[in-house]
């Protein structure tokens, strides 16, 4: 573990308290002024691990983002999955949203914000994809943008920025982002803690670290919203605005400011974690979800999990799993995509046991083989080439199912948003709650291969160790 590792404890006793009820009320006037639709373009379906009662898009033609800005909701989702994208995909991608998020936006005469919903251990299309809609918005309109606000903070996942520096924690300790795991991401990775640090090593130098607009816990928690109004409208040239937080009465005091800025005139892009979403969209906190909320319909049939994810995390919370006897197992070697006709073979057998185990009532895990894929150096688009094609494999077991499953889980950012959109065939979801902090349920459409079904999202690097597995007993048929 690293050296720069801080007790919670000790670092968050030093931080003031504030008066929550007194920001309540103030966001809750100041969000009544901001008048525009907002559009959360989500990198991975666990986005929307904040908020309920949101409608989710799953592709971005002009008639999807139309019905968006149709809805009386002042938000709504779109899942991009670019996460899973290669950079000239995800360019592709973002140029199409901005041009028909314009072009709607002149149809309904109504302003907009867009905020890119990335990973709050920061890996992700970062700043391509930002880049790429600020200036597509840019050549399709008058609208120009002063600076892009960074909040990666989201608490129910333990990742906090304290003195400009972005933490995770892991148990009673905080460790430094560009110290863990989420770093050596083979096709994200990074080395910087620091925000400013950070944009400025992701953006090679464009942006310098020093020249960036830093939001202090300290003036946050002293309610200096003026001094905060101040900062924003100074920044120009897309210049960065890092925002620290440790708690959702942070993101709050800093949206009052935000607001009050764009009501002056001001124009900002955002990447952020799922807490900005939640707050500027003006959701409220409901209860996690129960299992009568979720089983609408009881059925003989057991539910489905699909394990694609091979963050430790997730390892973990699979051995959980694996002690429960509400789980039938079946591990699906994805290594055979090196050779395809044994491959293929090895997914119709995982298809076929799936179904029967389903038919007979049993709920079934199916995990993929939990070494990883490795093809050396200079592989990394091969490497995603290949992940693909399992990700399809892996998408395709919920496809290919005859039976209707008591419930759906998926485990992993790109896994779960392949299921949702490809082997469930979602194109609008409601966002149903959480099931555990951070953990999303969508509750799929009438177009949908299994409509009203209900499809947890279950992102691989949240939840605590047994999680997983207190999930599915929830959720598992009662006669087990």
């Amino acid at each position: 573990m690293s050296s720069n590792k801080r007790l919670v404890t000790e670092v968050f006793s030093r931080i003031p308290s504030v008066d929550s009820d007194v920001v309540n009320e103030i966001i809750e006037k100041e969000l009544q002024k901001l008048n525009k639709k907002i559009i959360v373009l989500d990198d991975d379906p666990t986005g929307v691990q904040t908020v309920h009662g949101v409608s989710v898009y799953t592709d971005w033609t002009l008639d999807s983002i139309e019905k968006g800005f149709a809805e009386d909701n002042s938000m709504f989702f779109i899942l991009t999955n670019s996460r899973g994208f290669t950079a000239a995909k995800t360019t592709k991608a973002h140029q199409e949203i901005a041009a028909n998020i314009v072009s709607a936006a002149k149809k309904f005469n109504r302003d907009f914000i867009i905020i890119s919903r990335g990973d709050s251990t920061l890996r992700g299309h970062y700043p391509l994809e930002t880049k790429v809609l600020k200036e597509t918005v840019e050549s399709h309109s008058e609208r120009t943008f002063d600076g892009e606000v960074i909040v990666p903070f989201f608490k129910e996942g333990g990742r906090f920025t304290i003195d400009n520096t972005h933490y995770v924690q892991y148990d009673e300790y905080l460790v430094p982002a560009g110290e863990t795991e989420f770093a050596k991401d083979r096709t994200f990775g990074y080395t910087k803690s620091h925000l400013g640090e950070y944009a400025e090593e992701k953006s090679q130098g464009e942006y310098k670290a020093e020249n960036m607009t830093y939001i202090s816990l300290e003036s946050l928690r002293s309610l200096d919203i003026e001094a905060i109004e101040q900062q924003l409208l100074e920044v120009e040239q897309f210049n960065k605005i890092i925002v620290n937080a440790v708690d959702y009465v942070d993101v709050k005091i800093f949206t009052i400011a935000l607001v009050r800025a764009i009501n002056k005139g001001k124009n900002f892009m955002f990447r952020s974690a799922a807490a900005l979403t939640k707050v500027i969209g003006g959701v409220g906190d409901k209860s996690l979800l129960t299992r009568a909320e979720l089983i609408t319909e009881e059925t003989e049939n057991g539910g489905i999990v699909i394990i694609g994810s091979h963050v430790q995390k997730t390892t973990e919370q699979l051995a959980e799993l694996k002690k429960s006897d509400a789980v039938q197992f079946i591990e699906f070697d994805v290594h055979l995509v090196l050779e395809p006709e044994k491959f293929e073979q090895e997914l119709n057998r995982v298809v076929a046991a799936s179904n029967q185990l389903i038919q007979a009532g049993k709920n079934v895990a199916v995990y993929t083989r939990r070494e990883r894929l490795d093809l050396g150096e200079g592989k990394k688009e091969e490497e995603l080439m290949l992940s693909v094609k399992i990700s399809d494999a892996v998408t395709s077991i919920v496809k290919r199912l005859e039976v209707r499953p008591a419930f759906v889980i998926a485990k992993g950012g790109i896994t779960s948003s392949d299921v949702g959109t490809k082997g469930l065939e979602v194109q609008r979801a409601t966002v149903a709650g959480q099931v555990r902090p951070g953990i999303p349920v969508w509750t799929t459409g009438s177009e949908s291969k299994f409509p009203g079904i209900a499809y947890v999202i279950f992102p691989g690097n949240v939840g605590t160790k047994t999680d997983l597995r207190e999930v599915v007993e929830m959720l598992s048929n009662k006669s087990l």
